[in-house]
Protein backbone atom coordinates (compact mmCIF):
# COMPACT_ATOMS: atom_id res chain seq x y z
CA UNK A 1 0.00 0.00 0.00
CA UNK A 2 1.34 3.45 -0.90
CA UNK A 3 2.23 5.87 1.85
CA UNK A 4 -0.46 8.54 1.82
CA UNK A 5 -0.30 12.07 3.09
CA UNK A 6 2.60 14.20 4.22
CA UNK A 7 2.97 12.59 7.66
CA UNK A 8 2.95 9.07 6.24
CA UNK A 9 5.40 10.03 3.51
CA UNK A 10 7.77 11.65 5.98
CA UNK A 11 7.67 8.62 8.24
CA UNK A 12 8.41 6.28 5.33
CA UNK A 13 11.26 8.54 4.24
CA UNK A 14 12.65 8.54 7.79
CA UNK A 15 12.69 4.75 7.81
CA UNK A 16 14.36 4.73 4.40
CA UNK A 17 17.07 7.12 5.54
CA UNK A 18 17.67 5.07 8.69
CA UNK A 19 17.88 1.80 6.75
CA UNK A 20 19.66 2.84 3.57
CA UNK A 21 20.44 6.56 3.54
CA UNK A 22 24.22 6.43 3.41
CA UNK A 23 25.56 8.12 0.30
CA UNK A 24 27.90 6.17 -1.94
CA UNK A 25 30.47 8.95 -1.51
CA UNK A 26 30.42 8.45 2.24
CA UNK A 27 30.70 4.70 1.76
CA UNK A 28 33.82 5.28 -0.36
CA UNK A 29 35.37 7.47 2.33
CA UNK A 30 34.83 10.72 0.42
CA UNK A 31 34.18 13.72 2.65
CA UNK A 32 32.16 15.52 0.04
CA UNK A 33 32.69 19.28 0.00
CA UNK A 34 32.47 21.95 -2.67
CA UNK A 35 36.21 21.62 -3.17
CA UNK A 36 38.41 20.26 -5.98
CA UNK A 37 39.66 17.04 -4.36
CA UNK A 38 36.34 15.56 -3.15
CA UNK A 39 34.54 16.55 -6.36
CA UNK A 40 37.23 14.77 -8.38
CA UNK A 41 36.90 11.74 -6.11
CA UNK A 42 33.15 11.73 -6.76
CA UNK A 43 33.80 11.72 -10.51
CA UNK A 44 36.10 8.71 -10.07
CA UNK A 45 33.45 6.92 -8.01
CA UNK A 46 30.74 7.67 -10.59
CA UNK A 47 33.01 6.24 -13.28
CA UNK A 48 33.57 3.05 -11.32
CA UNK A 49 29.91 2.64 -10.37
CA UNK A 50 28.88 3.00 -14.02
CA UNK A 51 30.23 -0.42 -14.97
CA UNK A 52 28.19 -3.59 -14.67
CA UNK A 53 29.81 -4.52 -11.41
CA UNK A 54 28.59 -4.58 -7.82
CA UNK A 55 28.56 -1.30 -5.94
CA UNK A 56 30.56 -2.83 -3.07
CA UNK A 57 33.38 -3.69 -5.49
CA UNK A 58 33.25 -0.24 -7.11
CA UNK A 59 33.45 1.45 -3.70
CA UNK A 60 36.37 -0.78 -2.65
CA UNK A 61 38.19 0.02 -5.89
CA UNK A 62 37.69 3.75 -5.35
CA UNK A 63 39.17 3.47 -1.87
CA UNK A 64 42.23 1.68 -3.26
CA UNK A 65 42.75 4.29 -5.97
CA UNK A 66 42.58 7.05 -3.38
CA UNK A 67 45.06 5.21 -1.14
CA UNK A 68 47.40 4.96 -4.12
CA UNK A 69 47.35 8.73 -4.55
CA UNK A 70 44.48 9.34 -6.95
CA UNK A 71 42.62 11.75 -4.67
CA UNK A 72 43.05 14.65 -7.12
CA UNK A 73 43.13 14.86 -10.89
CA UNK A 74 46.84 15.63 -10.73
CA UNK A 75 47.41 12.71 -8.38
CA UNK A 76 45.53 10.34 -10.68
CA UNK A 77 47.47 11.59 -13.70
CA UNK A 78 50.69 11.02 -11.75
CA UNK A 79 49.92 7.34 -11.27
CA UNK A 80 51.16 5.02 -13.98
CA UNK A 81 48.68 2.93 -15.94
CA UNK A 82 49.94 -0.16 -14.10
CA UNK A 83 49.62 1.50 -10.68
CA UNK A 84 45.97 2.22 -11.45
CA UNK A 85 45.43 -1.35 -12.65
CA UNK A 86 47.02 -2.69 -9.46
CA UNK A 87 44.85 -0.48 -7.26
CA UNK A 88 41.71 -1.59 -9.10
CA UNK A 89 42.81 -5.20 -8.67
CA UNK A 90 43.24 -4.75 -4.93
CA UNK A 91 39.61 -3.61 -4.89
CA UNK A 92 38.66 -6.74 -6.89
CA UNK A 93 37.64 -4.55 -9.83
CA UNK A 94 39.33 -6.98 -12.21
CA UNK A 95 36.93 -7.46 -15.09
CA UNK A 96 37.31 -3.87 -16.27
CA UNK A 97 40.64 -2.96 -14.68
CA UNK A 98 42.72 -2.28 -17.79
CA UNK A 99 40.15 -0.26 -19.72
CA UNK A 100 39.14 1.62 -16.56
CA UNK A 101 42.75 2.50 -15.80
CA UNK A 102 43.03 4.06 -19.25
CA UNK A 103 39.76 5.94 -18.89
CA UNK A 104 40.70 7.35 -15.49
CA UNK A 105 43.97 8.62 -16.91
CA UNK A 106 42.06 10.31 -19.73
CA UNK A 107 39.56 11.78 -17.25
CA UNK A 108 42.42 13.23 -15.21
CA UNK A 109 43.93 14.81 -18.31
CA UNK A 110 40.60 16.40 -19.28
CA UNK A 111 40.02 17.69 -15.75
CA UNK A 112 43.49 19.23 -15.68
CA UNK A 113 43.47 20.64 -19.21
CA UNK A 114 39.95 22.05 -19.18
CA UNK A 115 39.35 22.87 -15.50
CA UNK A 116 42.83 22.97 -13.90
CA UNK A 117 41.70 19.99 -11.82
CA UNK A 118 38.82 21.94 -10.24
CA UNK A 119 35.37 20.64 -11.20
CA UNK A 120 33.75 23.70 -9.70
CA UNK A 121 34.85 25.37 -12.93
CA UNK A 122 32.83 22.76 -14.81
CA UNK A 123 29.74 23.81 -12.84
CA UNK A 124 30.46 27.47 -13.57
CA UNK A 125 31.01 26.75 -17.26
CA UNK A 126 27.66 24.93 -17.32
CA UNK A 127 26.00 28.02 -15.85
CA UNK A 128 25.02 26.01 -12.76
CA UNK A 129 22.35 24.48 -14.93
CA UNK A 130 21.50 20.78 -14.57
CA UNK A 131 21.22 20.12 -18.30
CA UNK A 132 24.49 21.95 -18.93
CA UNK A 133 26.24 19.97 -16.22
CA UNK A 134 24.96 16.70 -17.66
CA UNK A 135 26.45 17.63 -21.05
CA UNK A 136 29.77 18.62 -19.47
CA UNK A 137 30.05 15.35 -17.55
CA UNK A 138 29.60 13.36 -20.76
CA UNK A 139 32.97 14.69 -21.96
CA UNK A 140 34.70 12.36 -19.51
CA UNK A 141 35.38 8.85 -20.85
CA UNK A 142 33.33 6.25 -18.98
CA UNK A 143 30.70 8.76 -17.88
CA UNK A 144 27.53 7.98 -19.80
CA UNK A 145 23.93 8.58 -18.72
CA UNK A 146 24.32 6.27 -15.73
CA UNK A 147 27.49 7.97 -14.53
CA UNK A 148 25.92 11.39 -14.99
CA UNK A 149 23.00 10.38 -12.78
CA UNK A 150 25.30 8.93 -10.13
CA UNK A 151 27.41 12.09 -10.01
CA UNK A 152 24.42 14.43 -9.88
CA UNK A 153 22.52 12.40 -7.26
CA UNK A 154 25.53 12.67 -4.95
CA UNK A 155 26.73 16.16 -5.91
CA UNK A 156 23.39 17.70 -4.91
CA UNK A 157 24.69 17.37 -1.35
CA UNK A 158 27.08 20.26 -2.01
CA UNK A 159 25.50 21.88 -5.07
CA UNK A 160 22.00 22.92 -3.94
CA UNK A 161 21.14 24.18 -7.42
CA UNK A 162 20.94 20.53 -8.52
CA UNK A 163 18.14 19.73 -6.07
CA UNK A 164 15.98 17.80 -6.29
CA UNK A 165 17.90 15.33 -8.45
CA UNK A 166 16.15 11.97 -8.55
CA UNK A 167 16.64 9.95 -11.71
CA UNK A 168 14.47 7.13 -13.04
CA UNK A 169 16.22 4.50 -10.90
CA UNK A 170 15.67 6.51 -7.70
CA UNK A 171 12.02 7.10 -8.60
CA UNK A 172 11.63 3.38 -9.30
CA UNK A 173 12.86 2.82 -5.74
CA UNK A 174 10.26 5.27 -4.47
CA UNK A 175 7.57 3.17 -6.09
CA UNK A 176 9.00 0.00 -4.56
CA UNK A 177 8.46 1.35 -1.04
CA UNK A 178 5.16 3.15 -1.62
CA UNK A 179 6.54 6.67 -1.82
CA UNK A 180 5.39 9.31 -4.32
CA UNK A 181 6.82 8.91 -7.82
CA UNK A 182 7.63 12.62 -7.90
CA UNK A 183 10.92 14.39 -7.22
CA UNK A 184 9.17 17.53 -6.03
CA UNK A 185 6.89 15.68 -3.61
CA UNK A 186 9.77 13.67 -2.21
CA UNK A 187 11.85 16.83 -1.83
CA UNK A 188 9.07 18.26 0.28
CA UNK A 189 9.47 15.41 2.76
CA UNK A 190 13.13 16.08 3.65
CA UNK A 191 15.52 18.91 4.38
CA UNK A 192 17.63 19.94 1.40
CA UNK A 193 20.80 18.41 2.82
CA UNK A 194 19.05 15.04 2.99
CA UNK A 195 18.30 14.86 -0.74
CA UNK A 196 21.53 13.03 -1.57
CA UNK A 197 21.06 10.41 1.19
CA UNK A 198 17.43 10.03 0.09
CA UNK A 199 18.51 9.46 -3.51
CA UNK A 200 21.08 6.87 -2.42
CA UNK A 201 18.51 5.07 -0.29
CA UNK A 202 15.99 5.00 -3.12
CA UNK A 203 18.58 3.49 -5.46
CA UNK A 204 19.39 0.80 -2.92
CA UNK A 205 15.76 -0.23 -2.46
CA UNK A 206 15.30 -0.26 -6.25
CA UNK A 207 18.06 -2.87 -6.41
CA UNK A 208 17.32 -4.87 -3.26
CA UNK A 209 13.87 -6.36 -2.82
CA UNK A 210 14.50 -7.52 0.75
CA UNK A 211 15.59 -4.02 1.74
CA UNK A 212 12.53 -2.55 0.02
CA UNK A 213 10.31 -4.93 2.01
CA UNK A 214 11.90 -3.82 5.30
CA UNK A 215 11.47 -0.15 4.50
CA UNK A 216 7.88 -0.65 3.37
CA UNK A 217 7.05 -2.73 6.44
CA UNK A 218 6.32 -5.88 4.41
CA UNK A 219 7.42 -8.94 6.34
Amino acid sequence: MAAKGTAATRERVRVLLDEAGRTYAEQAGIRLRDQPAPLWQLLVLANLLSARIGSEVAVAAARELFKAGGTTARGMAGLSWQQRVDALGRGHYRRYDESTSSRLGECADIALDRYSGDLRKMADEAGRDTAGLRRALRRFPGIGPTGVDIFCREAQAVWPWLRPYLDDLALKGAGEVGLPHSADRLAGAVAGEDMAPLAAGLVRVARDGALADRVAGRH
